[in-house]
């Protein structure tokens, strides 16, 4: 049934600010906005890594760069009416916060004028952000109690502007300067002439909060010099004022273990996320390019139906455990299933994911190698043991179990396949940045994640492609392959686990 022609449009336009780069800096609403979104206009120098908390049907839309359009806002602001007169839900996604020099305000008029309905959900702007994340507070007892934000864009310096920069320069004691580095000799040498002193500390702020960050400290009387010496570059904040004295103190960001290093994380996507929280935590720049995928395989009802008939179960992974898990739960089991099976699981990982179903394992072995494995676990001799595994897993263990006696079912419940990267583009990019030099680590958490990595870029020997990396591995099997394939492995994890993983990588990268 068609809606009556005067009826007013159902969409709405949610006006989001995501902050200034580092990606959880975006507000709960933010993110529920963008879960609920049919089309995210997104500007230019967002993490992009927030659309993908957007359901996959959502159209996502990068605004036009202003820097080649004039008629950017415009646009904007007609696309915004457009999409919303066809009832979709619509996320302005806008760098820090919306309303502070991001034009929010006119995009909220157009959208009033036109009828529309519009929510503005604020972000956090850079001029606390990454000032903050420089070890700058804009305001601190004994040296600022007012702090006021100025735009440095070329507009502000004309004689016409009504910027008042002959109070300004004066009458607060931080000033934040944005879009000012283009601008910054004309800047600073209008508050020295407009009467602030030219030993005023001064601290340049590019791409704050993010593992690129870059700070510049000077005064107003030589920070021009240094911002040249650095090459220094758009964007940043030029923060002005006697708070810059406390970054030598109060810095935290800039001096985590692995700041400013780029790692490359090849695990499955649906993996990889703790991963690389672990090393985003230790300042890491985490670039993902998974190069496998988990795929369930069939398993015979068989194995479900008479699973208590085993005097063992050996989970080895997390995988085995959800999947198998899953299996029970199709059929309409649950852990009532095992009744007094004994439960093998390998590592701290595999343990949670057993007690997370209600499983304390009988025996955990000190390592997760096959051999280490039936050498520790007692008691198999003319034993019945259940393997649920990977498709591709060694025969290490069930050949060691056999040797001693007992009768593996040795079952492949899971498949790692090679996955295509998301574009050419993409992979040449980790190309190029693999071999110039400017990825850090490679990192490799299984033999399938080293092979099929490999065979993503046939045309470089794996000697060549890595040869300006380091590359750290989770284990001695993962190692071995890595050899066996040419690669020099720099770092091994002294526990098959990516916290193991990460403290290696972050000891090797201190030193």
């Amino acid at each position: 049934m068609n809606a009556p022609p005067n009826t007013p449009p159902t969409g709405i336009v949610y006006i989001v600010g995501a902050g200034p780069g580092d990606r959880k800096l975006i507000t709960l609403k933010g993110i529920e906005c963008l879960q609920r979104a049919d089309v995210v206009i997104y500007d230019l120098l967002l993490n992009d890594t927030l659309l993908e908390h957007c359901p996959p049907h959502t159209e996502k839309i990068q605004a036009p760069d202003p820097r080649v359009r004039t008629t950017r806002q415009a646009e904007l602001n007609r696309m915004l009416v457009e999409h919303a007169k066809s009832d979709k839900i619509v996320v302005r996604l806008k760098g820090g916060d919306p309303c502070i020099f991001g034009r929010g305000g006119e995009e909220a008029v157009a959208l009033t004028e036109a009828g529309i309905p519009f929510e503005v959900v604020p972000g956090i702007t850079s001029a606390i952000a990454a000032a903050a994340y420089a070890g700058i507070p804009v305001t601190h007892r004994g040296y600022a109690s007012s702090v006021a934000f100025v735009t440095g864009h070329s507009a502000a310096l004309h004689p016409d502007s009504n910027i008042n920069w002959a109070q300004l320069a004066t009458a607060v004691d931080t000033l934040v300067v944005y879009m000012g580095v283009a601008h910054l000799r004309q800047i600073t040498k209008r508050l020295i002439a407009h009467g602030r002193n030219p030993d005023t500390p001064v601290s340049l702020v590019r791409v704050g909060t993010t593992p690129q960050q870059l700070v510049i400290q000077g005064t107003l009387d030589n920070i021009v010099q240094k911002a040249a010496a650095a090459q220094l570059k758009s964007p940043a904040i030029i923060v002005v004022g006697e708070v810059n004295r406390l970054r030598q103190q109060l810095r935290w960001f800039d001096t985590k273990p692995l700041f400013g290093k780029r790692i490359l994380v090849t695990r499955a996507r649906a993996q990889a996320s703790e991963f690389a929280d672990l090393l985003e935590t230790n300042g890491a720049d985490v670039l993902q390019f998974p190069t496998i995928e988990i795929r369930p395989l069939q398993l015979d009802s068989t194995y479900t139906q008479s699973i208590n008939e085993y005097d063992w179960i050996i989970f080895t992974s997390v995988n085995a455990v959800e999947i198998f898990y899953g299996h029970l739960r199709k059929e309409g089991k649950d852990v009532r299933a095992f009744g007094g099976t004994k439960i093998c699981a390998v590592g701290p990982k595999t343990v949670a994911a057993l007690n997370s179903i209600g499983i304390h394992p009988d025996f955990v072995p000190s390592h997760a190698r096959g051999s280490t494995i039936a050498a520790e676990i007692e008691d198999v001799c003319r034993k019945k043991i259940f393997l649920p595994r990977a498709k591709i897993a060694t025969a290490a263990l069930p050949e060691g179990l056999r040797e001693r006696g007992a009768h593996v079912d040795d079952v492949p419940l899971y498949d790692t396949v090679k996955v295509a990267s998301d574009s050419d583009k993409g992979r040449d990019a980790i190309e190029t940045d693999l071999l110039n030099g400017s990825i850090d680590f490679v990192t490799f958490t299984s033999s399938s994640t080293v092979t099929n990595f490999l065979e993503m870029f046939p045309t470089q020997t794996p000697a060549a492609l890595l040869k300006s990396v380091q590359v750290a591995v989770i284990g001695p099997e993962t190692q071995k392959t890595a050899i066996a394939h040419g690669v020099q492995v720099d770092v091994i994890a002294k526990q098959a686990t990516i916290e193991s993983l990460v403290e290696a990588i972050t000891k090797y990268g201190s030193t």
